[in-house]
């Protein structure tokens, strides 16, 4: 299956969904203009990507802001990985946040709570 690869820019997340590398990491800011547009292929990577998924794959978010539109699409990520983590594969995220970054620390706080698969907080 073919890797998806979005460069960051001031308004949207680096995007990696790569099932041959195992790397699948969104990282940056996300307050792109047409949400739905941006977020929709990766929303269909990761159902075909359910198909057949990794036996152990490592969602990795280092985000430094989204706006409330991104919140949801990240919690429809993370709630679409819960439900490959149902058909016994190991999924784990780890969501990264600056040491004194409150806002996104409880933002991954929050999702942990919501979405029932591993989450390690990883602060730096």
């Amino acid at each position: 299956m073919e890797a998806i690869r979005i460069s960051g820019t001031d308004d949207s997340p680096e995007v990696i969904l790569d099932k041959n590398e195992n790397t699948f990491k969104f990282s940056g800011k996300s307050l792109p203009e047409d949400v739905k547009e941006f977020y929709d292929p990766i929303h269909k990577w990761i159902e075909e990507y359910s198909q057949n998924p990794n036996d152990e794959t490592v969602v990795e978010f280092d985000m430094e802001y989204f706006n409330s539109a991104s919140s949801k699409q990240i919690l429809d990520i993370l709630e679409q990985f819960a439900t490959i983590a149902q058909n016994n594969k190991k999924i784990t995220v780890k969501w990264h946040y600056i040491s004194d970054d409150e806002d996104m620390e409880d933002a991954g706080e929050s999702y942990a709570d919501i979405v029932n698969v591993p989450f390690e907080l990883v602060s730096h």
